[in-house]
């Protein structure tokens, strides 16, 4: 029996990430809010003419990274984050560094523009040919490696950030002054510093980092994901919340 051909071995692998792309696209632009219940795996087979199992794996491929919940025999769910706080706010890491009496520097390791990956087109729900600026950075505060990141900012989105000098400028600093967001994610977690992460902030192996990924959107749009490992001695993180439901003035 003949091999299949490479295309139509890929056909089902691009029809999930298809649908992947499609829900977190909803997700995203507040269609469906936390708590929505999305349609069953019978009617998405139903509307995207493949099969169950295609379905089920982007199904599974959303659970992982979060978005939504599947609840036995009751269907998915989109995931209410367990915490969402304006408290979480969007660091300018060169204006903390100078607020507490230290020299910022900014050393920009890595700059790319390129076409968007398969994988960074379904995480970031972009079209076929969308273009990326890739930066790798590192920010020093008295000379000293405090934070590592690695950031994407399509560029349909902000196409001026292609011009942008950010050897001079910190992109986050740019984002900051120059793009209007509408929502933001934090999500904040715990790593041991691995040889990579070692020698870009000057730590041992295994040295705890605290890391915090997040994206902005405006209108259903994504504007940046960025990743930054931060020493975990010199950061911290703090939310001020009220009860469900409270009234602030």
């Amino acid at each position: 029996m003949d091999a299949p051909s490479s295309a139509a071995a890929s056909a089902p692998a691009s029809l999930k990430a298809r649908i992947r792309a499609d829900i977190e696209r909803r997700i995203h632009s507040g269609e469906w809010p936390p708590g929505h219940r999305l349609p069953t795996e019978r009617e998405l087979t139903a509307q995207y003419g493949c099969a169950r199992m295609t379905v089920n794996g982007a199904l599974a491929a959303l659970v992982e990274a979060g978005f939504i919940e599947r609840r036995r025999r009751a269907g998915s769910f989109v995931r209410r984050p367990p915490l969402r706080s304006a408290a979480l706010e969007i660091p300018d890491i060169a204006a903390q560094v100078r607020a507490g009496g230290e020299a910022y520097r900014l050393e920009l390791m890595e700059r790319v523009v390129g076409r968007a990956t398969a994988a960074e087109r379904v995480d970031l729900s972009l079209g076929a040919g969308a273009r990326v600026l890739r930066l790798a950075a590192r920010h020093f505060a008295d000379g000293a490696p405090i934070a590592y990141e690695e950031r994407l900012i399509p560029l349909d989105a902000v196409p001026e950030a292609e011009a942008a000098d950010f050897a001079r400028e910190p992109p986050g600093s740019w984002l900051l002054q120059r793009v209007p967001w509408h929502e933001a994610q934090n999500v904040v977690s715990a790593e041991a510093a691995d040889a990579r992460l070692a020698a870009r902030l000057g730590v041992p192996e295994g040295a705890a980092l605290l890391v915090v990924e997040r994206r902005t959107w405006r209108g259903g749009r994504t504007l940046t994901r960025v990743r930054t490992w931060h020493l975990g001695a010199r950061q911290r993180v703090v939310a001020r919340f009220g009860p469900s439901g409270a009234q602030g003035g």
